[in-house]
């Protein structure tokens, strides 16, 4: 974990290899955003000659004898008036790539002032930089990998930004958490590894307690859908659940589900080249919801939670689910199999009804790779969404706004339900065809909500594994997503 220190005064702080200096996009080119009279003088070559404009996430280097830094390198915010935490979070994280293609290890940051909340900017500060010194890598020689920064050192700040600090850190080490288990290989994260990590989870926080449900206890509960879907693995699926009291006089309690299709081959619908090679992240949804509860728990959080992570695979073998078949759910509800490849929704559906049977809860959200339609009609920009209550939808698109993890909601009109009817069954688990596909997923879950549960459903496909890099603080393809909008709307609730 990264050393974070502060110095009061820009005499009070330590060597480095670089010292960051914020600008504004002035008119003219680039305007400090600090007023050190000392270090104007330093800059100005750069500034005058128009090398270095201050745009957003704009970066250069300059080299000074005898200075306690290696090296300055100049951070452009973008114009003032324009400024949010998200070009914040960009501008930092874009410098802090370039220091570590510097093999730079120690940073000094000058703080800058800004008409925002100064917490919410030195935690925006910390989010670009904890985000983006993310490493993930499976190269044998360590020079081959980048390095990484070890310690950042906030400098003519106070306590409450360190604190801003320190709370962006905590959060971002549990996004890469989350962002290791999307990242890794699928023999690795299974279903097991899923059961090891929630129950490592309760040793080190006292304020979580898992339970975790087998092959016998599945069946035993009757869970048709999950363990159809799960049939020819190798490994056994899991129903997880973890539950977080952080405010035990309260009677409100959060419930998060996660899909956690640890590998997804799309079954006897078997997926085509180009399909399959990135479903090792189709369990991201499992994973955002592990990540939250360890965000939660070492921010200690004052709201209850109950996490729910429902792990399975959906392999090819001779004892694979079969397309036509009929299988009863948990509640009840039979469905017809017509696609194998639309396994998350079963798996979920199975859950939803456990949980709900189990456990008194105020409300649900759902997070799951559950479809490529998604990513059809909004790209890996925003997250599609739905509820069945507006409070509920409000509050979940605040939190997406604040964080930059977007939210655009979509319809749950009861005409989708038709193709979704089955007669042979309750239902089908797949409209068939391409039709507006992340609603008939949405319809299909609903149909495993009780009446009067608010409940939301985030379709994560695009968001959570990238196939090109284009943020700056993203720098591998898994990204951790869920897990700041998660806390930021649990926070608020």
């Amino acid at each position: 974990m990264m050393k974070i220190q502060l110095a009061k005064s820009f005499k009070e702080r330590n060597k480095a290899d670089v010292l960051l200096l914020p600008f504004w996009q002035g008119k003219k080119g680039a305007e400090p955003a600090f007023s050190l009279k000392p270090l104007l003088s330093l800059v100005k070559l750069p500034v005058e000659s128009g090398d270095f404009k201050g745009k957003e996430g704009e970066t250069q280097f300059i080299y000074l004898p005898r200075f306690p830094e290696k090296r300055i390198l100049l951070v452009g915010l973008g114009k003032e008036s324009d400024l949010s935490m998200e070009k914040v979070r960009t501008s930092y994280a874009a410098a802090t790539r370039v220091c570590r293609r510097k093999k730079c290890k120690t940073l000094n940051i000058l703080h800058f002032s800004a008409e925002l909340d100064q917490a919410c900017v030195c935690r925006a500060i910390g989010e670009g930089i904890f985000l983006a010194n993310y490493l993930f890598s499976f190269k044998e020689k360590e020079e081959d990998r980048e390095a990484r920064i070890e310690a950042l050192t906030l400098v003519g700040s106070d306590k409450r930004c360190l604190d801003a600090l320190m709370k962006a850190q905590k959060i971002t080490t549990a996004v890469c958490f989350t962002r290791d288990l999307v990242n890794g290989n699928a023999d690795d994260v299974n279903a097991q590894r899923f059961v090891q990590e929630a129950k490592q989870l309760a040793k080190e926080f006292s304020s979580i307690h898992v339970k975790a449900l087998g092959q016998k206890e599945l069946e035993k509960e009757k869970m048709g859908l999950m363990l159809a879907v799960n049939r020819g693995a190798m490994q056994e699926p899991a129903l997880i659940l973890m539950e977080y009291r952080g405010d035990p006089g309260s009677k409100d309690v959060t419930a998060i589900v996660g899909k956690g299709i640890t590998y997804d081959t799309g079954g006897l619908n078997i997926k085509p080249t180009g399909s399959m090679e990135t479903m090792k992240c189709d369990m991201a949804g499992a994973g955002a919801v592990l990540g939250t509860m360890r965000a939660a728990a070492s921010l200690g959080l004052k709201k209850n939670i109950i996490g729910v992570i429902a792990a399975a695979e959906n392999a090819i073998g001779p004892k694979s689910y079969k397309p036509g078949d009929v299988f009863r759910s948990h509640s009840g509800k039979t469905v017809e199999i017509t696609n194998t490849d639309a396994e998350g929704r079963l798996v979920l559906a199975d859950a939803l009804s456990y949980l709900q049977k189990h456990h008194r809860i105020s409300r649900i959200v759902d997070l799951a790779t559950l479809t490529g339609g998604v990513v059809v009609a909004l790209g890996e920009e925003v997250t599609g969404f739905f509820s069945n209550e507006e409070d509920l939808a409000k509050a979940l698109t605040h939190a997406g706004e604040k964080t930059y993890e977007r939210l655009w909601r979509l319809p749950l009109h009861r005409e989708y339900l038709e193709p979704m009817k089955s007669p042979i069954a309750d239902l089908r688990n797949s409209g068939g065809g391409r039709k507006a596909s992340p609603i008939m997923g949405a319809i299909f879950l609903q149909e495993f909500i009780e009446k009067g549960m608010p409940w939301a459903h985030l379709d994560i496909a695009g968001t959570a594994f990238l196939s090109e890099l284009h943020k700056p603080y993203h720098t591998v393809h898994g990204t951790g997503v869920g897990v700041r909008l998660l806390i930021e709307f649990l926070e608020n609730l």
